[in-house]
């Protein structure tokens, strides 16, 4: 109808004009607004812009993802996006990326290069991609590229400009060491020692605190209204699946748990035959035979050795199966021994030898009834696991009919398990917190991001073990609750800081008395309290009878004086600092000469930190932040 009408009113005169003018305004509208990524610097598809470089959308999601998984291996636990974004991994990424960016135009503006035959060198001297036989492997070289989703071309571009970004940090910072009066402030921060002796003020000290009364509570409350604001609270439905859930040993016959314990025993449950085995050298058979024939007429083993200038150390190889012994002969000389029976001369590969085993520790083989219960759990979840992505896909077949969580579990006889209401720390509202959700944090998370009637897709769980799915059925939203719901704890709150308050001024009272010249033990006596020692305290140092807030402030308070800090449960510590001991700086040492090196390294990434961003200054640095969510998935709707 619209374009209808274009077309009638474009028969007239005014009606042509009209529409000129329309379509002008909206054409020198796009020009203004529509591409205006244009004029600010980037594109669309361009999360930054460093100098006349842009970084793309694909390259920035790459660098995420990466990271999210280096930090998922080194966690050893599943790590979502919204967790990596949590701890700024995304951001660390992005500066990563631009600071990658201005290195390499600062190499190009230098005119830095690396020739072919610096990175051919460089690749064919890297261990990774040697075979067995310590040689370069283009098989290997390949398949590892391919496995790290790398070609040729990308991996030698890659290589080359990292070299080129070495090249100008070393310019930049060079051998920079760690100026002296910061290596000896370090070894003071490091090696610092402090005694102090202290007296521990429990909440009893406060004394008897009066019920306060209901005008002292209600502006209590008003002044903390947010502390005690209720949270989101969400109830679901959940349905797990995996093989560990799944499994069903009692469905197992004893019949195959018996063939799957003789089909693994050897790999499994066998503990291979070990001996001790020690070997004397000899330059030829003929010094070998009369060595023998000195040992067969009574002169021991150790004899011959030390006649033979071997050391005690290097008279025994070890303690090996038959098959760690990699020279044959040897190793069926040795196996082929009684234990304390010396061999007759062996060829091996270093020459003639003569053997001897000290000790045999026989094989041993897990008996059936012991380890059957453990083969039966196997057996039924490795049986379960093979039928995940079967009952997967008949509950995403329910799912796409729309039917609920309830009915699914009760169709395909799963369990369901219900939860909440609860927050996003799993509490409940008594107080309680919920069991943990299969599929942990992230589950919890899906949860919350969710909506009540939303088909959320099934979360995965680690190593493709299984699959949750989640219905959300109620969301009660954060709200302020009234004094009358929280009185309870708005009281016990009351009390609590009422305590902290008296002990804080008993603190500071007695401190002022130890300041003033008093005597600890007198002091502590007169509040009933008990003295104890510390000595030896460090810095860094963890301790059951010292916190570590209480270890900072005693390293943060001159020695001679005192004070005292908050500790859990409500209590003070009072502390006298007697005294503080650094040993003298040796800079010959080694440890000194680590701590150096350390500390110069340190030097230099601040240096070449400052230099990169005055470069970020001299490029020019422009972020497309509504890019920068699309690729690290923080995009909001």
């Amino acid at each position: 109808m619209m374009m209808q009408g274009i077309r009638k009113a474009g028969q007239s005169l005014i009606g042509k004009l009209i529409i000129f003018v329309m379509f002008g305004f909206l054409i020198f509208s796009f020009a203004i607004w529509g591409i205006g990524d244009i004029f600010q610097g980037y594109g669309r598809n361009s999360v930054a812009r460093v100098g006349k470089a842009e970084i793309g959308l694909e390259q920035m999601r790459t660098a995420f993802q990466n990271d999210v998984q280096a930090l998922t291996r080194q966690q050893r636990r599943q790590i979502t996006p919204e967790m990596a974004r949590a701890v700024g991994l995304d951001r660390q990424a992005l500066s990563r990326l631009i600071t990658e960016s201005v290195l390499d135009q600062t190499a190009r503006g230098m005119r830095l290069a690396v020739s072919d035959e610096t990175i051919r060198n460089l690749i064919f001297d890297d261990p990774v991609f040697r075979d067995a036989s310590g040689t370069f492997s283009a098989a290997r070289f390949n398949e590892l590229l391919r496995s790290n989703n790398f070609t040729e071309q990308a991996y030698v571009r890659e290589q080359r400009a990292t070299i080129l970004r070495q090249q100008i940090a070393e310019m930049v910072v060079g051998a920079v060491l760690a100026p002296g009066a910061l290596q000896e402030l370090g070894h003071r921060l490091r090696n610092e020692r402090r005694s102090v002796t202290f007296a521990r003020l429990a909440p009893g000290v406060a004394g008897e605190i009066p019920a306060p009364t209901e005008a002292q509570l209600k502006t209590f409350f008003d002044e903390r209204k947010g502390a005690f604001r209720a949270p989101e609270q969400r109830t679901a439905e959940i349905l797990a699946i995996s093989a560990e859930a799944l499994a069903d040993a009692g469905a197992v016959s004893e019949d195959d748990v018996k063939a799957r314990y003789e089909q693994t025993k050897a790999q499994r449950f066998t503990t291979a035959e070990t001996r001790t085995i020690q070997q004397i050298t000899f330059p030829n058979a003929e010094e070998a035979l009369a060595a023998k024939a000195r040992i067969d007429a009574g002169e021991t083993f150790e004899a011959v050795a030390t006649a033979r200038n071997v050391a005690d150390a290097d008279l025994t190889l070890g303690t090996f199966t038959r098959t760690q012994v990699f020279d044959p002969v040897v190793r069926e000389a040795a196996f082929s021994l009684a234990q304390g029976a010396v061999s007759a001369p062996v060829t091996s590969a270093f020459g003639p030898v003569l053997l001897r085993v000290t000790v045999i520790q026989p094989e041993a083989v897990r008996p059936f009834d012991e380890v059957a219960a453990e083969v039966r759990t196997e057996l039924a979840t490795s049986r379960a696991a093979s039928r995940i992505t079967e009952i997967h896909d008949k509950v995403e077949d329910q799912r796409a009919a729309a039917k609920p969580l309830a009915e699914i579990a009760k169709e395909l006889n799963l369990p369901l398990r219900s939860i909440g209401p609860v927050d996003n720390a799993l509490r409940r509202p008594d107080g309680t917190v919920e069991q943990p959700l299969p599929g942990g944090d992230a589950t919890v998370q899906a949860i919350f991001r969710s909506d009540i009637g939303v088909d959320s897709e099934a979360i995965r769980l680690p190593r493709d073990t299984g699959y949750v799915w989640y219905d959300v059925k109620a969301i009660a939203p954060a709200r302020e609750q009234s004094f009358d719901e929280v009185k309870a704890l708005v009281e016990a709150q009351w009390r609590t800081e009422e305590v902290a308050t008296r002990l804080s001024a008993k603190a500071r009272e007695l401190v002022e008395r130890l300041d003033k010249g008093e005597a600890f033990d007198a002091v502590a006596a007169s509040a009933g309290l008990t003295t104890e020692q510390a000595s030896e305290i460090g810095r860094q140092e963890q301790r059951t009878d010292l916190p570590s807030n209480v270890i900072s402030l005693i390293f943060g308070t001159a020695a001679g004086k005192s004070n005292s800090a908050s500790v859990a449960g409500g209590g003070r510590i009072l502390f006298h600092v007697d005294g503080a001991t650094v040993p003298s700086y040796a800079r010959t040492t080694q440890e000194a000469d680590n701590f150096a090196r350390q500390l110069g390294a340190s030097v230099s990434e601040d240096i070449l930190a400052q230099y990169v961003a005055e470069r970020q200054k001299e490029l020019g640095v422009a972020i497309n932040e509504t890019a920068f969510r699309n690729a690290t998935g923080g995009a909001q709707n």
